[in-house]
């Protein structure tokens, strides 16, 4: 894993400018080598543990180009898609018919228990360590008591820094588990992917969590 290590200090702005830019140069290629990947095991583990019936309203946070938000609007569900990169809310809204909201995550503006779920498939991991705690809790905020939250992210040793243009933090399963713990989610479940090979061969962390009722 190529990765410049940084400080822990780090400027907000330059993090959501940098990586937002690069993402905004390749979403035409984003989107072309994307759009095949299967992540119906993703999609399962959020939706079997909502407890709310149909429709429900899921949040496709870092929806990119919509490929997902088309899954969950063809299943019966109310996706509300966000992204903070222009290009992508674009092409979300076309490819999807969904309402997108172009937002950078680190100034998010969420509606208070809005939603039943959160699906942040690969997106979580650009925010720095710093900031993750506010995010976190505001996505805890955004939904309902009982609602669940997915979060599927690749894993590492808890490096951080620049990955090329992107900033990146490669969490390892008891960091993250420790970070959404103290933002006030009860975990459901975790998984490594792609499934059925050695662990070393599995990159992806994907975790399931709930927002206490009582909440």
């Amino acid at each position: 894993m190529d990765i410049r290590i940084m400080a822990v200090s780090v400027d907000p702005k330059i993090v959501s400018q940098v990586t937002l830019g690069h993402y905004e140069s390749n979403a035409s290629s984003f989107q072309e080598g994307t759009q095949d990947h299967d992540v119906s095991q993703n999609i399962n583990a959020l939706l079997r543990h909502i407890r709310a019936s149909a429709p429900c309203r899921i949040l496709d946070f870092g929806c990119g180009p919509g490929r997902d938000l088309v899954t969950f609007k063809r299943l019966g569900y109310e996706p509300v898609g966000l992204d903070g990169t222009r290009a992508f809310v674009e092409m979300a809204r076309a490819n999807s018919g969904c309402e997108v909201w172009q937002q950078d995550f680190l100034a998010l503006s969420l509606p208070d228990a809005y939603f039943d779920g959160v699906f942040s498939n690969a997106s979580l991991f650009h925010v720095p360590r710093a900031h993750l705690g506010q995010v976190l809790r505001q996505l805890k905020d955004a939904l309902k008591p009982g609602g669940v939250l997915f979060c599927s992210n690749p894993r590492g040793d808890n490096q951080e820094g620049w990955s090329g243009e992107r900033y990146a933090v490669y969490h390892d399963y008891e960091a993250w588990h420790t970070l959404l713990t103290e933002a006030g989610f009860t975990e459901l479940e975790h998984y490594y992917r792609p499934t059925g090979l050695p662990r070393d061969q599995q990159p992806w962390l994907a975790t399931v969590w709930r927002k206490p009722a009582d909440v």
